[in-house]
Order: C-alpha cells, then sequence, then structure tokens
C-alpha cells in the first residue's frame, strides 16, 4: 500500500464521523461510532504502526527525532512521519470534536451553535475550540443569570 494511499484512507475514514457529529449529533449511530473508543483506538494503531515502521525499520528522515526542532522538521520529511503526525492530528480533533458535542449535548447548547465550532475543530483544531468554549462561557453566563432573576 502507498503512503499516498494510507493518506487517502485516514482523511477519508474521519468524514463519516464528523458528518455525525454535524447532522446527527444525538442518536444512537453517532453515541456507539463517534462517541466510543473505537475512532480513536483503530487511529491510534495506524499511529503506531507508523511510528514503529519509523523507529525500527528506517521509514524516517535523516536527523529525524523529538528533541530540537530540526529533528521534529526531519520527522515531517518523509511520507511515513507525515502520515504519523497527520493520523495523529485527525484524532485529537475528532477526540475534542466528539468532546464538544457531547458537553454542548449535556448543557443544553443549541446545535446550531455547536456546527462552526465543528467545522473549525475540524479544520483548524485549537481555533473550534476556543469558539466553543467562548460560547459555552456565554451560554453559562446567561443560564446563570435566568437563574438569578
Amino acid at each position: 500500500m502507498t503512503y499516498e494511499t494510507i493518506f487517502s484512507i485516514i482523511n477519508i475514514g474521519v468524514l463519516p464521523a464528523w458528518l455525525m457529529l454535524v447532522f446527527l449529533p444525538s442518536s444512537q449511530l453517532t453515541k456507539s461510532v463517534v462517541h466510543s473508543f473505537l475512532y480513536p483506538v483503530v487511529y491510534g494503531l495506524i499511529y503506531t504502526g507508523l511510528i514503529v515502521n519509523s523507529l525500527f525499520f528506517g521509514a524516517s528522515a535523516e536527523g529525524a527525532g523529538f528533541s530540537s526542532i530540526g529533528g521534529v522538521m526531519a520527522l515531517f520529511d518523509h511520507p511515513n512521519g507525515t502520515l504519523a503526525g497527520w493520523s495523529h492530528y485527525l484524532v485529537f480533533d475528532l477526540f475534542v470534536g466528539t468532546w464538544i458535542s457531547r458537553d454542548a449535548l449535556d448543557r443544553g447548547i443549541k446545535h446550531l451553535f455547536i456546527v462552526p465550532c465543528l467545522f473549525f475543530t475540524f479544520m483548524f483544531g485549537p481555533i473550534g475550540l476556543l469558539i466553543y468554549v467562548a460560547i459555552r462561557g456565554l451560554h453559562t453566563r446567561s443560564a446563570n443569570q435566568a437563574n438569578l432573576s
């Protein structure tokens, strides 16, 4: 299997989860697939395989490592390292998106407000989380004020 094929598979693989979070946020299917550990385990195994390939089978660029910025840059100079990093981003962004969705449901935040957060988390990770934290804070503040009235 080529690196390009693996890249396509892992990219396409997360799309159903994101679509379920956006369009079926409280369905049983979303709960059993996306809110389970299915995606983190599958992508964790992919990541582990790529890291093992890099560390023990030479699928890494010269000078790759974690002790300097140059070493980290070298990690991404080989397709295997880029795929490892990309799968890492994909699974953690999805994990954050899943948390946002579940937290918003628990807090009664309207899903319409959450959709942009999910989009930005999918595309830009921390930016989506920051937007959600702001929405959550506003929602909590308005709920507290309503309880005081």
